[in-house]
């Protein structure tokens, strides 16, 4: 039976994007009037922080799965599907229990994760969304920072915006995981191959729209490598202005929810091989891809501008 509350509140965190709600328990189906509001929400703020929620890992999936289908977690090194298809494990102990340093192999694959991106954006079909429930904290850092690529693109000149629109960018798990580690990213790179994106993105609810980048991005078709990666470059230091970033420190039982559409996020360090940080994400699929499919045989030939 569903849970009808009083009404979820909805308190900003930030000046232009991310807020709290407050007056839900997301352990308990919600009602649609509730849900909608939600919804709402998070359309209008891209980020929301959900506080005091001890979820189990099947109440956290049926809350993502009010958003849409689950996409399936991805099987890497990193080992983020130890716990089921559906449930990415982000924690720094071994399947025996013990703390893992940066200096583990799978703890750099993991250091990835510290680079600005939106989830799954390597995928055909990209993430609507993902959430992100606090289960162990560190004492000290660990945070997460978000950014608006929203945002970006309303403070961006008139011109560029009118240039970006209808570009393509091209995107690669092996080229971000390259930044990384060259072998790692040559790994991740044979089971992920590139895929297409748009470059500008529009909510389909009230349809403002934002870039879609990341450390993903690898290239934009129709430009040099280089004059990609400078353009690509100068997009993302807007993006993630200090004015412009929310970084939230986490509590235990906090539900962390944003629009991977719009909103980028980076993990910041903390002393891994001193203190246990266990995260679990539910990350819900897009609704199609961005852009038509192409012939990606330049990549593998290794030449550095794409057909438009």
């Amino acid at each position: 039976m569903a849970i009808i509350a009083a009404g979820p509140t909805v308190t900003p965190l930030h000046s232009v994007f991310a807020a709290e709600v407050s007056g839900v328990d997301l352990t308990r189906p919600l009602d649609d009037a509730t849900f909608e509001r939600i919804a709402v929400a998070f359309d209008d703020h891209s980020m929301l922080v959900f506080r005091g929620q001890a979820l189990t890992d099947e109440q956290q999936m049926a809350f993502s799965e009010r958003w849409g289908p689950l996409e399936t977690t991805v099987r890497t090194l990193g080992g983020e599907d130890r716990l089921g298809a559906h449930i990415v494990d982000l924690s720094n102990t071994d399947p025996d229990g013990k703390l893992m340093g940066w200096e583990d192999r799978r703890m750099l694959y993991q250091s990835g994760n510290q680079l600005w991106h939106s989830d799954s954006s390597f995928k055909p079909v990209p993430a609507h969304s993902s959430a992100l429930s606090a289960r162990v904290i560190p004492p000290a850092g660990g945070e997460t920072e978000f950014a608006s690529m929203r945002v970006a693109y309303e403070h961006l000149p008139e011109d560029l915006r009118r240039d970006l629109d209808g570009r393509i960018v091209v995107h690669s798990f092996g080229f971000s995981r390259s930044m990384i580690d060259p072998g790692i990213g040559t790994e991740i790179g044979r089971d992920y191959p590139p895929v297409r994106h748009a470059l500008v993105r529009a909510n389909p609810r009230h349809g403002r729209k934002g870039l879609y980048i990341g450390s993903h991005a690898w290239y934009v078709e129709g430009l040099g490598l280089d004059e990609s990666r400078i353009l690509i470059a100068r997009l993302l230091e807007q993006t993630v202005r200090p004015d412009l970033v929310y970084r939230h420190r986490w509590q235990v039982g906090d539900l962390v929810m944003w629009d991977n559409r719009c909103v980028l996020h980076r993990g910041r360090p903390w002393d891994s091989a001193r203190h246990e940080r266990v995260m679990h994400r539910t990350t819900v699929a897009g609704d199609g891809p961005t852009a038509q499919p192409a012939y990606l045989h330049e990549l593998a030939a290794g030449r550095t501008t794409a057909r438009s």
